[in-house]
């Protein structure tokens, strides 16, 4: 039986298409996926994220144990509030999930991993944290929503009196408590807004208030869309296990160089890196998809994360090719026994509201 989130009939009651996603019965879209593509990067849109799993990490020695087990230096977080993007590694340097972590007090962070890897996560870190005196508790009492779009900071204001006081100065990737909220300035789309950690027993009704307030419930198709024009990873496709992050365009979450060591860092020193995470557009007429082979003249790579962009209007991907191919470059992909031209771009290729290649 399929896993449900807090909001599973609340979105059954808007009229969503709901499809299996990693074991979770979530919506996939509430009509016109495009439209609400288009409504996250011109007003304000609602995602379930519940499905995803906060776990509290607390002890004395909580911040040693994280520098450890993510390859970002936690020791960058230094105000209460402050976030922090990393991965975490297997000893061979593979990606077991990417997380986001706050720094809560001294002996308290928070993290935010992925639904599809959650268990394996706490396993992971249960494992690491033998005979030390920390407590690792996942929060399936907690559920999570964020609001995207140019005008979510405003919707969420709204919705919950006295927020904008203390969320309005708030810089991005940052987050505060305030009454039973957690309010993170963070999100998946490329756009600005929160995404809201509360009780689960409250999460409809501050779905159903926010709906009143003008904000558009999005599903999962529309989720795709914005992060991949937004440049960013989704776990399972464009890493797992099998690959590193110096080879999917995080290089920036892994701190190589401070004397600490972490999990999977001397596997990473020691591997020779060969391939590159790049955008791609389309020249010709087709669509982008996952798997595609890719032909460039240093070597055969293939498409991670492919589709059509509604803000560019074009179809694009993050692909996985040789080292040596530049922003500019032309390279052929492989669809259906034809070979069509794709051009190499740096990305993001889109952000708040714009189209950026």
């Amino acid at each position: 039986m399929l896993k449900q989130t807090p909001l599973n009939a609340a979105h059954r009651a808007m009229g969503a298409k709901m499809v299996d996603f990693g074991g979770w019965d979530m919506p996939v879209n509430y009509g016109s996926q495009i439209e609400e593509h288009h409504q996250v990067r011109t007003d304000a849109g609602m995602f379930d994220v519940c499905h995803m799993l906060v776990v509290d990490v607390k002890g004395a020695n909580v911040r040693g144990f994280l520098r450890n087990l993510v390859a970002n230096n936690v020791d960058k977080l230094k105000v209460l509030g402050k976030a922090l993007y990393s991965c975490m590694l297997n000893p061979e340097g593979g990606v077991i999930d990417d997380l986001i972590i706050y720094f809560m007090t001294e002996d308290w962070f928070r993290i935010v991993v992925n639904a599809g890897t959650a268990e394996k996560d706490v396993a992971w870190m249960q494992k690491q944290a033998q005979g030390q005196e920390l407590t690792i508790t996942p929060r399936r009492d907690l559920a999570m929503i964020a609001v995207q779009g140019p005008n979510a900071r405003a919707r969420v204001w709204a919705a919950i009196p006295g927020a904008q006081a203390v969320t309005e100065a708030m810089k991005a990737f940052n987050a505060v408590e305030f009454r039973q909220y957690f309010i993170a300035r963070t999100g998946y789309t490329g756009e600005d807004g929160f995404e809201v950690i509360l009780p689960a027993a409250e999460a409809e009704a501050f779905w159903h208030l926010l709906a009143t307030l003008g904000v558009k419930p999005i599903g999962l198709g529309a989720r795709d869309t914005l992060r991949l024009e937004a440049g960013m990873n989704l776990y399972g496709q464009d890493m797992d296990e099998t690959t590193n992050p110096l080879e999917s365009g995080l290089a920036w979450t892994v701190d190589l160089h401070s004397g600490r060591d972490f999990i999977g860092k001397a596997a990473l020193q020691a591997r020779d890196i060969n391939q590159q995470l790049v955008g791609l557009v389309l020249l010709d007429k087709g669509v982008l998809r996952a798997h595609q082979p890719v032909h460039t003249k240093h070597g055969a790579g293939e498409i991670t994360s492919g589709t059509f962009s509604p803000t560019l209007q074009q179809s694009i991907a993050l692909a996985r090719i040789p080292l040596g191919i530049a922003p500019g470059a032309e390279v052929e992909v492989e669809i259906r026994d034809r070979k069509l031209k794709a051009k190499v771009v740096s990305y993001p290729f889109a952000r708040n509201g714009k189209a950026l290649v």
